[in-house]
């Protein structure tokens, strides 16, 4: 990757953009803050504050990679997580193929940190970012880029869009889970269709197939491998019908972070075809995993022999109100904390330095400012303790941040991730 840009991101200056981070820490650059390796509990960092642990962060970059090579998969975990370029740095030194995205502008920052392979989860049909696509694959002949189509229309848009480039822009056809899915062609026929038109049109390159089994209706172990044998069927069928004639290796892709197991036994299966298979796979939020929605439903809960992620978010903050014994207030909110699947989790209560566990707090709503807690028998709660809350979805945690701590286990800082949402 682009290790100018990242310099260029530890060079940029502190200043009121970043919440959390101690005021007198202004003008300091990014670096020179890190150096300092302050604590996050005693040198000026002010609530709400949200942190990544250093060592499940660590833990679950190095468990992933483990995974992905004992199963044979390639990897190209999904960037709308974090969009955060240090860490699509770390995810490739961890082995990873490239990295998923979803929207041009997320390939934009991509391409500006030096992303050699994208894999953009979507069919693209805006022209302008087409032609920008174009110019970056004519301009660097080691990038790859590869995308959905999932209808005619799309790939009539696409083929106007790129008239005359110079290379192709590699597509594979998108399954789609079934009625009441997503995004992706409801059928086989409706995917040989669009296959047909990839065939037809001089920009665009076939080579495989792909979709998200998360979408499956009323998602089951069985239904989801019986849509990935579908998904598998239809890239053998393609290739005996020659459709990849023109590729030099055929995608097969799946894989969001809830039936990655099923991805990988179903993905052993592929049997040899023309060409050689990428078997590849896309989930993302593990890197900073959570505890709610992905604890309760990461394929590691079925396959504990295989390890366990971890989670690495903790959102630091202070009680600012206790009008009653039975509730509280602490000031962070919806614009600091995700809750678009599930409520934040009270952890630990900090007060003098030490910490004992969050026992009777309970999160019931969110203001734009506020936490609402429940405090029941044995919560010793009083204005001005820190309260470290866990929380459900990455993807909605990252995006409320611009730059985050990492912290080690005892609070010193020795990192600072910079988002770009």
């Amino acid at each position: 990757m682009g290790s100018e840009a990242l310099t260029r991101l530890a060079e940029e200056r502190v200043d009121h953009r970043f919440k959390g981070l101690p005021p007198d820490a202004d003008g300091l650059t990014v670096a020179e803050l890190a150096a300092q390796r302050r604590n996050l509990f005693r040198d000026g960092f002010t609530t709400p504050v949200l942190a990544l642990s250093a060592e499940r962060l660590a833990h679950n970059l190095a468990l992933m990679e483990t995974y992905t090579a004992r199963h044979g998969l390639a990897f190209a975990p999904h960037g709308k997580t974090s969009m955060a370029p240090q860490l699509f740095r770390r995810q490739i030194e961890h082995g990873a193929w490239g990295i998923t995205l979803a929207l041009p502008h997320q390939v934009r920052v991509a391409r500006a940190f030096g992303v050699q392979r994208v894999f953009l989860a979507n069919e693209l049909v805006d022209a302008a970012a087409l032609r920008w696509i174009a110019g970056e694959l004519a301009a660097d002949p080691e990038f790859r880029f590869v995308c959905y189509v999932d209808s005619v229309r799309g790939v009539e848009l696409m083929d106007a869009a790129l008239a005359g480039t110079a290379r192709p822009v590699d597509v594979v056809v998108e399954l789609g889970a079934g009625e009441g899915a997503r995004t992706g062609v409801r059928s086989e026929a409706e995917a040989r269709a669009v296959a047909d038109a990839v065939a037809g049109a001089g920009s665009l390159r076939l080579v495989g197939v792909a979709g998200y089994e998360a979408q499956v209706p009323d998602a089951s172990s069985e239904r989801v491998r019986r849509w990935l044998e579908r998904l598998v069927a239809l890239a053998v069928e393609f290739d005996r019908e020659g459709r990849f004639a023109k590729a030099s290796e055929i995608v097969v892709s799946a894989g969001g972070s809830e039936w990655f197991d099923a991805v990988a036994d179903v993905f052993a299966g592929v049997p040899g075809l023309s060409l050689p298979v990428l078997k590849l796979l896309r989930s993302g939020a593990y890197v900073s995993h959570d505890d709610v929605h992905y604890r309760r439903l990461t394929p590691f809960n079925r396959v504990p022999e295989e390890g366990a992620l971890e989670p690495a978010f903790r959102l630091w903050a202070q009680v600012v109100s206790r009008p009653s014994p039975a509730e509280a207030f602490v000031n962070a909110g919806k614009r600091d904390a995700a809750h678009d699947l599930d409520l934040p989790v009270a952890h630990v209560v900090r007060r003098d330095g030490t910490e004992r566990p969050a026992t009777g707090i309970e999160v019931t709503a969110l203001s734009d400012q506020h936490l609402w807690l429940r405090t029941g028998p044995g919560a010793e709660v009083e204005v001005g303790d820190w309260i470290a809350f866990g929380l459900s979805h990455p993807c909605t945690s990252f995006d409320k941040w611009q730059l985050i701590p990492v912290a080690e286990a005892d609070g010193t800082v020795v990192d600072y991730i910079r988002t770009f949402f």
